[in-house]
């Protein structure tokens, strides 16, 4: 079988609303998916609303808050230069690719949010049922996606992404714009959650998400395993018109 075709979206978002504080993407959040495809063969690239080098959250650098896969990602010199050279969204065209994979980070939360561009790219995606995942703040780009139907996607859909408590234990809710939680349940989507910042994984027909970053990896595995079987499907289809 060929390889995946990977799609990294990140934000490209540094500043923490009116504070002085820097924010980006956390880093875990793309650091044990990427590993994952990596390790798998894949092919991997990562695009951002700007382009260029992609910000990374100060705090997912750290060591308090370091895991096994940034520690390795960090002292990765192809990896650390992976995430300094983003294509643009512009650059992006759905045909190219087998999945997506929208990262969060804090930096989400503003350049996600009402990005056209990134809206028609995904729709794209769904359009042909290809896999979408997201984790965390990443779920923002989900919000104002539509169906064929013009109807919004996640309406009715089950889904997760970072909680309003986990907002709340990071002393944010009043800097970020709005909270993720709340704004999934005004668009009617069908949104649960497990404990905070423990893995916990919704899956619902061709989209994936993850609460927050300790879900990364698992989200990694199902979005690679639902590609598989698309690229498979795909595959018997055209053997058989072949014959």
């Amino acid at each position: 079988m060929k390889s995946i075709k990977v799609l990294f979206i990140t934000t490209s978002h540094d500043k923490l609303g009116d504070t002085d504080e820097k924010t980006g993407l956390w880093l875990e959040e793309l650091a044990a998916p990427y590993y994952i495809f990596k390790d798998g063969g894949a092919e991997i690239t990562v695009a951002s609303p700007i382009g260029g080098r992609v910000s990374l959250d100060p705090k997912s650098q750290s060591v308090i808050l370091a895991t096994g896969n940034t520690k390795r990602f960090l002292k990765d010199e192809e990896a650390m230069n992976f995430l300094s050279h983003s294509i643009t969204l512009q650059q992006v065209k759905a045909d190219d690719f087998d999945l997506v994979f929208l990262t969060g980070g804090h930096g989400s939360m503003w350049d996600f949010a009402g990005n056209k561009i990134m809206k028609e790219l995904l729709e794209a995606f769904n359009n042909v049922n290809k896999p979408i995942a997201a984790v965390s703040q990443g779920v923002v780009g989900l919000l104002e996606l539509k169906n064929d139907k013009g109807e919004l996607l996640i309406k009715g859909r089950q889904l997760t992404g970072f909680s309003n408590s986990e907002e709340e234990s990071g002393g944010l809710t009043k800097v970020v714009p709005f909270l993720l939680e709340t704004q999934l349940l005004l668009a009617g989507a069908s949104y649960s959650k497990g404990a905070d910042y423990t893995s916990y994984m919704v899956i619902a027909g061709n989209i994936i998400t993850g609460q927050n970053a300790a879900s990364s990896g698992e989200v990694a595995k199902k979005i690679t395993a639902l590609a598989q079987n698309n690229m498979s499907s795909s595959a018997f289809y055209n053997l058989s018109l072949v014959k």
